[in-house]
């Protein structure tokens, strides 16, 4: 498996792509924007993950994981407006069902398939579901980004790294 798939934040992102797409097909009008929308900020949060352990450059692997964490803070207002239009209810952190959501962890069963819960039949219960992954997902991401910035702190950059190298090269070191 490439190294990014086994990150905690790429599985998660996962999960919470792969529910969007069922969510969207289950509970929103195809030819409604918001499908388009809500599939692709659930996309760019996977993908960005994936394309930014990829790159060689510390401060780019920074900011796509920023996007991936942006794109999944957009999916998680999509998921309030539809709770909001519809009149449905927006669950407290304090209820039970949203700490069991909580409880979820997002491992992988077998190489590329997540151990992914059901959709809920409920869209109030699907919706809720998706948001606090989405929440989850935006936490553990800042957790990365600022993990990422220690690391670029105590190690510096591509860049910084490659003249160095030049420079003892050059000097014969």
């Amino acid at each position: 498996m490439e190294g990014y798939k086994y990150l905690k934040t790429y599985i998660l992102a996962t999960v919470i792509h792969d529910l969007t797409v069922e969510f969207v097909k289950r509970w929103i009008n195809r030819r409604s924007r918001t499908v388009d929308q809500m599939e692709q900020a659930a996309r760019s949060g996977k993908q960005n993950i994936a394309e930014g352990y990829s790159v060689q450059s510390l401060e780019s692997y920074i900011k796509l994981c920023g996007v991936a964490e942006g794109s999944i803070r957009e999916l998680a207002i999509d998921y309030e407006d539809f709770l909001r239009q519809r009149g449905l209810a927006i669950w407290p952190a304090q209820d039970t069902r949203i700490r069991i959501f909580r409880g979820f962890r997002a491992v992988w069963e077998t190489p590329n398939i997540p151990n992914a819960p059901k959709l809920p039949k409920d869209p109030e219960e699907a919706a809720n579901m998706l948001l606090t992954f989405c929440q989850m997902e935006s936490y553990l991401l800042s957790r990365q980004i600022e993990a990422l910035k220690d690391k670029f702190v105590k190690e510096g950059g591509f860049r910084e790294n490659l003249f160095r190298k030049r420079l003892n090269f050059k000097t014969g070191r």
